[in-house]
């Protein structure tokens, strides 16, 4: 742990905190959490990527041709539907989170190491306003399902033998 702390202080990491919250629940994550706070106290200097008044249009285009090195963004009709719709519900001016495969800089997992020359596809846009953000889905790439709202571990017990019940 000590090499790991070494190495990743050396490159620029503020910390490495060892942390067993696998092992100790939340005891284990006490210095993790106290160094997330350390870090959040600092001083910031962040600025996104574009202007967060650009059209959201042109915000897409702008992490795709200087973050991936894509050529340009290509809009399904209904990635143009949510545009207008999220324009004239004001979530214009919200920040874009891309959500795309992990496995390419391209929405194409096959293309490896840094690909040229492509387009990326935006076949939907979708709104977390609550979180403060919108999320283009690029090329085939899914989601998580939603949360119900009445969480299942409500249905989770243990009968009279010591069994656990209710959680299939």
């Amino acid at each position: 742990m000590a090499l790991v702390s070494k190495i990743s202080k050396e490159a620029g990491a503020d910390e490495a905190v060892a942390c067993d919250h696998w092992a100790r629940g939340g005891l284990g994550a006490i210095d993790l959490g106290n160094a997330v706070i350390r870090a959040c106290d600092k001083a910031k200097d962040f600025k996104f990527l574009y202007d967060l008044d650009l059209p959201i249009e042109k915000k897409i285009e702008s992490i795709c041709k200087n973050i991936y090195g894509a050529d340009g963004i290509e809009l399904s009709d209904l990635a143009k539907e949510k545009i207008e719709t999220y324009t004239r519900q004001g979530f214009n001016n919200l920040p874009i989170c891309m959500a795309k495969t992990q496995y390419s800089f391209s929405h194409d997992p096959a293309l490896k190491n840094v690909p040229t020359g492509f387009t990326v596809p935006i076949r939907d846009i979708r709104a977390s306003v609550g979180a403060g953000f919108l999320y283009p889905l690029v090329g085939s790439m899914q989601t998580m399902p939603g949360l119900p709202t009445r969480p299942c571990f409500f249905d989770v017990d243990l009968d009279d033998e010591g069994n656990v019940t209710g959680l299939f």
